[in-house]
């Protein structure tokens, strides 16, 4: 690599597939691990004698550091070809180290798979993980494989490619795009564009993949008996999206609060923090093998679903869920990442529960199964709600069983007895009529679920 190409990757800032050391670690292991990582993962380049900043402090290199280096690649089983070279910067020397996607995987470092978790290097500890990943290590994830019907002349679009450039912070380096696409590993060995390139800056990505696309549908009531509006939203992924944000805040309420004669704060029925984690979450992780599914916002009376396709990623246990992640497509997750869409891999599922949380809302709804959904639930008028549409068709007994489940949903029949004023007998019969009505839902078991109430209309509307 040349000086101007060390100076656009450092403006990068490390992500999937770039790391800074400030120095080469005391422990080999550690140096192994991380390029390690990137052998397993699509390739990547570690430079060192650089800071977590970006700040160039340069990396004594002699011919002992030249033998640990050695060593360093020894560590890795089984071997694979590394790219060294020491590149002078303002008088300081730095230390490149480049690999591609290795052939041969797993790589390991003293019999431990190192893998590519975001921006950061995890290793592999538990059996069932080790085995998800043997089992998908001969897998290629789609948007590392290479987009045969792309023709960079005719389909990049430089508007959106220099408009990311700006987003992420790179925009000042006279690099040509080409070089920097490679250094964001977007080329693949023949020098073909990647599907994540083609998805993020194609002119028209349905052209190359027409699944590749949002459908964003508004239903009359709780059910999907009545379609109002249906639209399919395309371009690149970025600009889906926007638009699709656009959407959904179109059929949402919103408040305008002045504090103090402070700017006028928007707050939307749903938090904007859970929309937006729930958005990007379905865009980064979606499969986008699966061309008979497209990712799909569902707009109710009293909640929204985002969908995507595919399920948790096999190598991440339901127990995990929130805790940890794994991205369906690593490239695409990292352009998201230089533009500040996505933090750590992970916490996005955490941001969503707190947000939603201190906003008071029902607690949100994640499958797991085949379709990946988010259920958000929107705010609701119970008392309007009860006395317009159910007043006059409930009995005083279930009519006072939804008012206490309304103050309590974690209430149990035990201590609506004395509430209501009727016997255990009463109680089950009542609450059976609710959900054979379809007002009223168990979630979870007795001793550790709630009560939903369904803002469904009855006979007196």
């Amino acid at each position: 690599m040349t000086p101007q190409q060390i100076e656009s990757l450092i403006a990068q800032g490390e992500g999937y597939n770039l790391e800074f050391k400030q120095a080469l670690p005391s422990k080999a292991s550690d140096l192994a691990e991380e390029i390690c990582a990137f052998a397993n993962a699509a390739g990547g380049t570690l430079l060192v004698g650089v800071e977590d900043s970006g700040k160039v402090i340069g990396v004594k290199i002699d011919n002992v550091c030249r033998s640990r280096i050695q060593n360093i690649l020894n560590a890795i089983e089984p071997h694979f070809p590394v790219t060294i070279s020491e590149i002078l910067i303002n008088e300081k020397t730095i230390l490149c180290v480049e690999c591609e996607s290795g052939t041969q995987k797993p790589y390991t470092v003293s019999g431990a798979i190192i893998i590519r978790n975001g921006p950061n290097s995890e290793k592999i500890i538990s059996v069932q993980r080790m085995r998800d990943f043997f089992q998908q290590s001969d897998k290629i994830f789609f948007d590392e494989v290479e987009c045969k019907s792309f023709n960079f002349i005719d389909h990049f679009d430089d508007q959106q490619f220099s408009s990311f450039l700006k987003l992420a912070g790179i925009s000042n380096y006279s690099l040509d795009n080409i070089t920097i696409l490679q250094n964001l590993k977007l080329f693949s060995e023949k020098q073909l564009f990647k599907n994540a390139a083609v998805l993020f800056f194609a002119k028209n990505p349905q052209l190359h993949f027409e699944w590749a696309t949002t459908r964003c549908i508004l239903f009359k009531g709780v059910d999907k008996h009545h379609i109002i509006d249906d639209k399919i939203l395309g371009g690149n992924l970025l600009e889906q999206y926007h638009e699709t944000l656009k959407y959904i805040y179109s059929k949402l309420e919103v408040q305008y609060i002045i504090a103090n004669s402070g700017p006028r704060v928007e707050v939307w029925e749903i938090p904007e923090v859970a929309i937006k984690e729930a958005l990007v979450n379905a865009i980064v992780h979606r499969d986008y093998y699966e061309k008979g599914a497209r990712i799909s916002i569902e707009i109710f009376d009293n909640r929204i679903e985002i969908t995507n396709p595919g399920g948790l990623v096999n190598s991440i246990a339901k127990s995990d869920f929130g805790k940890r992640s794994l991205s369906r497509n690593p490239l695409i997750f990292g352009l998201f990442q230089r533009i500040n869409m996505v933090e750590q891999i992970g916490s996005g599922i955490s941001r969503i529960r707190q947000s939603i949380h201190e906003a008071g809302l029902e607690e949100p709804i994640f499958n797991l199964e085949g379709m990946f959904s988010v259920t958000l639930y929107r705010p609701f008028d119970f008392e309007s709600w009860i006395d317009i549409f159910w007043k006059n068709v409930l009995n005083n007994s279930q009519y006072q069983i939804l008012i206490q489940i309304h103050k309590n949903n974690h209430i149990s029949k035990s201590n609506l007895l004395p509430l209501i004023g009727i016997g255990k007998t009463a109680i089950d019969k009542n609450i059976d009529k609710l959900k054979e009505m379809g007002i009223l839902e168990r979630i979870g078991s007795d001793r550790g679920g709630f009560w939903k109430i369904i803002p469904k209309r009855g006979l007196g509307g």
